[in-house]
């Protein structure tokens, strides 16, 4: 869910970062600035706002995620080649079919790399949200490390791994379904 809504955030805020130049540094920096607090640092300052609550963690990983999905939507929009952008412009397209119509189909190959690390990120610093009581594998990673119980932790930590790596593969799917032209390109 937090990257689904990291996604729907960033979008916008990438598109805005690749039409304004002042409004990328702003974009870029706050998102950056974002990141490098740490975790628990994050969540103690959601506390106020959100309560002791899931809510909390889940805005966390949002806010988490938003520099590495804006970038790479930036990345992809800024890769797009000008002759292209040019040839659609000189057939009659408008600004917003340019960019739904040519310049995100041809960004898809950054988006979801973007996507693929912030989904595989998120799923690891959802433990973290054990502090919580809301990290999910976390939990059982949070209460193992209490009762030293190694069996447990070891589990956790193999199930939230090979969440991580369920995940990226579901996502390459997808993206290889929606990029078919990258395939036949090979």
């Amino acid at each position: 869910m937090s990257v689904a809504i990291g996604l729907v955030l960033a979008l916008p805020l990438g598109v805005l970062a690749f039409r304004s130049p002042r409004a990328r540094s702003l974009v870029l920096g706050t998102s950056t600035a974002l990141y490098t607090i740490p975790s628990l640092a994050m969540f103690s300052l959601l506390l106020p706002l959100t309560g002791l609550t899931a809510t909390t963690v889940v805005v966390g990983l949002v806010l988490y995620s938003l520099t590495i999905l804006v970038r790479n939507v930036l990345a992809g929009l800024l890769a797009v080649p000008r002759e292209v952008v040019e040839s659609a412009t000189g057939m009659g397209y408008s600004p917003m079919s340019l960019l739904l119509k040519v310049q995100l189909p041809l960004a898809l190959p950054a988006l979801f790399a973007g996507l693929r690390v912030a989904t595989v990120s998120t799923v690891a610093l959802t433990t973290v949200g054990a502090i919580l009581g809301n990290g999910g594998l976390g939990n059982l990673i949070y209460s193992g490390l209490r009762t030293q119980f190694q069996a447990e932790v070891l589990t956790a930590t193999v199930l939230v791994v090979a969440l991580a790596v369920v995940a990226d593969v579901l996502l390459l799917g997808v993206q290889r379904a929606v990029t078919p032209w990258q395939r036949s390109a090979r």
